[in-house]
């Protein structure tokens, strides 16, 4: 399908260690006037999530994620979280996911492909 005609919701899965930037990233793009609405998902591992509290929200939607790094145990959360907000059909511009340090990307980018109705609704658009 043409990324052009593609009225699928994008998804850019924001990764790497520790203190590369990531959250500095997100407020980046969530600050710019650009007027996009954006649902954000930070992934936190351990039992006190810090990147939560440092990301700034306007409009978006902060999705925080707790039980354990999106590759293992939150997979399942990741892909209920996805169903949600792509059902409530909230006009999004984008879903920006946050993996914690720790986490390997592949067992989310694959969310994309294995489950039906959030392949059929969102796209993987970028991982960066």
């Amino acid at each position: 399908m043409d990324v052009g005609t593609d009225i699928r919701v994008p998804v850019t899965i924001v990764t790497g260690y520790l203190g590369v930037g990531k959250t500095t990233l997100l407020n980046y793009i969530l600050k710019g006037d650009h007027g996009r609405k954006f649902a954000v998902i930070v992934n936190e591992f351990g039992d006190v999530g810090i990147d939560g509290d440092l990301i700034e929200t306007g409009e978006e939607e902060l999705i925080e994620l707790s039980s354990g790094c999106l590759c293992c145990v939150v997979r399942g959360d990741l892909i209920r979280t996805l169903r949600s907000l792509l059902k409530g059909n909230k006009a999004l511009d984008g879903i920006l996911i946050e993996t914690t340090g720790v986490a390997n990307p592949s067992p989310v980018i694959q969310t994309f492909s294995v489950d039906q109705l959030i392949a059929g609704l969102a796209r993987l658009d970028a991982v960066v």
